[in-house]
């Protein structure tokens, strides 16, 4: 199937996708969970592409506030905020998906998998994995490190050494793992990690 097949999604998503960079962070998920289901062609490509397409609608009907205020740091998987943020996504997901006529299987597949995509810590299905691991991708690239050491306040070096680990310890597949290898090698190179690392900036 080409894109266009969820072109009616895209245009449903639109108005939730400013939110938290998910403009930016939800584009980049469905291109990794593209060339994931390429290695995996046993997974269902509608529920999987269409997982990763709504699965962090519901930042957007979340109090801003909060989610900079309690959704990253050391308990963030367990804060309510973002908790708050699959609840709402998955019913989000739940009307976008009937309104574009999707199946009621394919709906409640991509609803389950919704609900539970950043807290639960096993994945249910081969599909849940696929959309588990194009979530986490881009925390590897450039765009996400640039990004996400803002959210944590900390240097890109620092921000990456924390992020390295996780590629053995969250991610569910071999293909997500060799992607996130070669994003990280890459964004060490490009962001001179060799002459910068960690190194504090200087403030202005």
């Amino acid at each position: 199937m080409g894109e266009e097949t969820y072109d009616a999604v895209w245009a449903a998503a639109r108005p939730y996708l400013r939110a938290r960079k998910n403009d930016i962070h939800v584009p980049m998920a469905f291109d990794y969970a593209e060339r994931l289901l390429e290695r995996h062609p046993e997974a269902d490509r509608d529920v999987v592409l269409l997982a990763v397409l709504l699965h962090d609608n519901g930042w957007a009907v979340v109090d801003e506030e909060a989610i900079y205020a309690e959704a990253f740091g050391p308990a963030m998987m367990e804060s309510e905020v973002r908790i708050a943020h699959e609840r709402e996504g998955a019913r989000i997901a739940a009307e976008i998906l009937d309104a574009t006529g999707w199946p009621p299987a394919v709906r409640d597949e991509v609803v389950e998998i919704i609900a539970g995509h950043d807290t639960r810590t096993e994945a249910l299905s081969r599909n849940d994995e696929l959309v588990k691991d194009a979530d986490a991708l881009w925390r590897f690239s450039i765009t996400g490190t640039a990004i996400a050491c803002d959210w944590f306040g900390v240097t890109p070096g620092v921000y990456v050494d924390r992020t390295e680990p996780q590629i053995e310890r969250r991610l569910f597949t071999e293909a997500a793992r060799e992607i996130a290898r070669a994003e990280l090698a890459h964004t060490r190179r490009v962001l001179r990690f060799d002459l910068l690392g960690d190194r504090d900036a200087v403030s202005s």
